[in-house]
């Protein structure tokens, strides 16, 4: 296994949108939280003491940790990296500075993922923000200037907002990825309190938007929500929407691992932060070889190169072509999918109705159910 994704749940403000395991600092937490993954990583590295390829540092807001806690951070971390590793460190544009970003290069890290939101000020305030315009410009002009490949967030589709001001203005930053999502609200955040809804149509040409103005700055969509130049996708990423197995650490972290017995994977998800402090174990989920096969296809469609639905099968032991291949042409007729061989690549007017597209081609897999392969 040769990712590792670690969560940290810190964060300088709570946005109103946000579902993610985020706290803000209180009292000895901090100290608390370096203590207990310490603890944690090296149990997980004497199980999985691999070379990693691709590291990524989540949140919350890593790069809200003060300097002497981002340098034990990195030194609660046993495992080696492999030559031209993908270190990612989520950062919202407030917590960096030159000096910051100098640590950061000497801590290994190479790639920021930056969650600007929006270059309007409206926008930031609506969105609970503690940056502005003047902020995240300059943070991206300060990582640019520092050698990090660098990663924008944006958020769009908002009622307030001029779509396209947004996307040209991150399409002339000269950055190399741009993740670009719609707002999801979900139960329980402000958002859902206040009632505030989201909009599909507007967002569905929101998206169409980004992929014509972003790919006309070279960021092809690469993704669903991803947009990059040649060479500059997310590594680690990848490894989630190629269904591939993933090391976790951190409250709310989850990691997937190979399985056993009947189990094609086993995956465990942490705690939140004050259950993981005490030292509770992971909770664990099984997959099944046709769960696994499931997913797979789900994710691997979000991908504009799709997948082999033949490596599918040959890691899932399970034969799922003359079960799907009927629905895959009829979607092929439709617009929806390209089939070459056993490889299935979504079209563009299968983004925005990827749902459908999924639910059809599980729907072809219902005799495995029914014969109990799980």
């Amino acid at each position: 296994m040769a990712s590792l994704y670690v969560h940290v749940p810190f964060c300088p403000t709570l946005c109103p949108y946000c579902d993610f395991h985020v706290v803000r600092r209180a009292p000895g937490w901090v100290e608390a939280y370096l203590k207990r993954l310490r603890e944690e990583a090296q149990g997980l590295y004497l199980s999985h003491p691999e070379p990693l390829a691709t590291l990524y540092l989540g949140g919350g807001t890593p790069s809200f940790l003060r300097d002497r806690e981002l340098l034990a951070l990195f030194q609660a971390l046993p495992w080696r990296l492999e030559r031209g590793a993908e270190v990612t460190l989520e950062a919202n544009p407030g917590t960096l500075n030159r000096e910051r970003l100098a640590l950061l290069k000497d801590l290994g890290v190479n790639r920021l993922s930056l969650g600007v939101q929006s270059f309007q000020e409206p926008v930031l305030r609506f969105l609970g923000r503690a940056h502005g315009r003047r902020g995240a410009l300059k943070a991206v002009e300060l990582a640019l200037e520092g050698g990090f490949r660098v990663s924008l967030d944006l958020i769009l589709g908002l009622p307030m907002q001029d779509v396209e001001q947004d996307l040209a203005e991150a399409a002339a930053l000269g950055v190399g990825h741009v993740s670009a999502y719609t707002l999801q609200v979900e139960r329980g955040t402000p958002f859902a309190l206040m009632g505030l809804k989201e909009d599909p149509e507007r967002e569905a040409w929101a998206m169409e938007r980004a992929e014509e103005l972003l790919g006309e700055a070279g960021l092809l969509r690469y993704e669903v929500s991803n947009f990059a130049r040649p060479g500059e996708e997310a590594r680690h990423n990848q490894v989630y929407w190629q269904n591939g197995f993933w090391l976790a650490l951190g409250p709310g972290a989850t990691g997937q691992y190979p399985g056993g017995g009947s189990a094609y994977a086993f995956r465990r998800t942490h705690p939140p932060l004050p259950r993981w402090l005490s030292g509770e174990p992971p909770s664990e989920e099984a997959i099944s070889p046709l769960e696994h096969a499931k997913e797979s296809l789900m994710l691997g469609l979000r991908l504009r190169e799709g997948l082999d639905v033949a490596e599918v099968e040959r890691r899932a032991g399970l034969s799922l072509w003359p079960l799907l291949e009927g629905s895959a042409r009829g979607l092929a007729q439709e617009g929806y999918l390209e089939v070459s061989g056993h490889r299935l690549k979504p079209t563009r007017k299968a983004f925005p109705l990827l749902h459908g597209v999924v639910l059809q081609l599980w729907e072809a897999l219902e005799p495995l159910e029914t014969q109990g392969k799980l």
